[in-house]
């Protein structure tokens, strides 16, 4: 099984790990990875594996999970073989972008379920834009406003962003900790990794993190619309600069 490194530092950029597997279609597994491979509406990771005897690269352009590993698919055939020490490095800029994308979703989420107890029922990003539906009646511009406003009011209060685990069982009896109306979580998981933006919002996730809310920088609301009688999408964008 891969150890995944970036579960715990979302901003390590890279490592130097063993390739344990390779397949004929260009897949990679390593002994550990800073790669994430993708889940809960977040991209996966793109960038290169090094190998460090030879010095020649080759370009990850997809990653995803098989079986407990993360598989780093290569063009063509790798010439990496069981063994091999490489190093792995993400393209930093796109999973930066991501991070502080997904932690301005986040944001949003919390402050719909803070205000109005609505529940997620579906949502995507890429880098720097996202949208995400709500279990609401009502939308309108004026109420796509009063989110933006209220959003970059949370973002200005420099909100730290925790990362921890909880045993399932204490997980299981914080219901609020899922946020979607349907739960995602696989019943074999007994321990479940939560981001928690320190006074705002607390839920279970997987995915990687900016580790202040100052990083997201503003948010716009650019877009609001009616995906049925209860559901409603919001989308996002954040301003360049950082």
């Amino acid at each position: 099984m891969t150890k995944l490194l970036f579960l715990d530092d979302a901003y390590m950029q890279q490592t130097d790990a063993v390739v344990t597997g390779v397949s004929d279609d260009g897949g990679v597994i390593l002994d550990q990875t800073v790669f994430y491979a993708g889940g809960g509406g977040q991209p996966c990771d793109t960038g290169t594996l090094t190998d460090l005897a030879t010095g020649n690269s080759c370009a990850v352009t997809k990653v995803g999970r098989v079986s407990g590993s993360v598989v780093h698919t290569v063009p063509g055939e790798p010439a990496l073989t069981v063994g091999t020490t490489v190093r792995a490095a993400i393209d930093w800029d796109r999973r930066y972008q991501l991070m502080r994308t997904h932690t301005a979703l986040h944001i949003l989420c919390g402050v719909v379920w803070r205000d109005y107890g609505a529940l997620v029922t579906g949502g995507d990003m890429r880098p720097g834009a996202a949208r995400m539906d709500f279990e609401l009646e009502n939308m309108s511009a004026e109420f796509a406003h009063e989110i933006e406003t209220t959003i970059n009011l949370e973002v200005a209060q420099e909100r730290d962003i925790n990362v921890d685990y909880l045993h399932r069982s204490a997980a299981d009896a914080h219901p609020d900790l899922i946020r979607t109306k349907v739960n995602l979580l696989p019943p074999a998981i007994s321990e479940v990794r939560t981001i928690d933006i320190t006074g705002l919002d607390l839920q279970a996730d997987g995915g990687t993190h900016v580790r202040n809310t100052r990083e997201v920088g503003r948010i716009r609301v650019v877009g609001h619309e009616s995906k049925g009688r209860i559901n409603k999408r919001l989308r996002i964008e954040l301003e360049e600069g950082k």
